[in-house]
């Protein structure tokens, strides 16, 4: 059975971001604050992204400021980069009562790869999952892209 650590767990690390609309549009995203853009990966990483106790896979996207965002949440890496199928983290958003504005706690459960979202006072539990060796992931990236 695969170890589980909870969002209070001293080795996740939590991020206090806002949701935000980008674009022209209604659509929120989940922003972390600037000081914090240090703890994800580049523009355009895909990485896990657990919402509401399911893992998914979400493209990181960049503010026009260089802030760090999840505009999405996909069942498949692909779906991720395209942004096509079923947006779980807007789906998610949609059944919470968190406005625009309002804080949303980003855990760091393994850096530039598992990620949590919550709503404050909510504790998530996560599956320990290790990163990949990078030559295994390079090869994923490249069969799947």
């Amino acid at each position: 059975m695969a170890d589980r650590v909870t969002s209070d767990n001293p080795s996740v690390t939590t991020v206090d971001a806002t949701l935000e609309r980008y674009g022209g549009t209604r659509r929120p995203q989940v922003v972390a604050p600037a000081d914090a853009r240090d703890r994800f990966p580049d523009e355009g990483e895909v990485v896990r992204l657990v919402v509401d106790g399911h893992e998914y896979r979400a493209r990181v996207a960049e503010t026009s400021d260089g802030r760090a965002a999840f505009r999405g949440a996909y069942d498949t890496p692909r779906l991720a980069r395209s942004r096509d199928g079923t947006n779980h983290l807007r789906e998610w958003l949609q059944s919470t009562d968190l406005d625009i504005g309002r804080t949303v706690h980003v855990d760091v459960v393994e850096p530039d790869f598992k990620y949590g979202v919550r709503a404050p006072g909510e504790t998530a539990r996560y599956t320990a999952t290790e990163k990949p060796k990078s030559s295994l992931a390079d090869i994923a990236r490249d069969l799947d892209g």
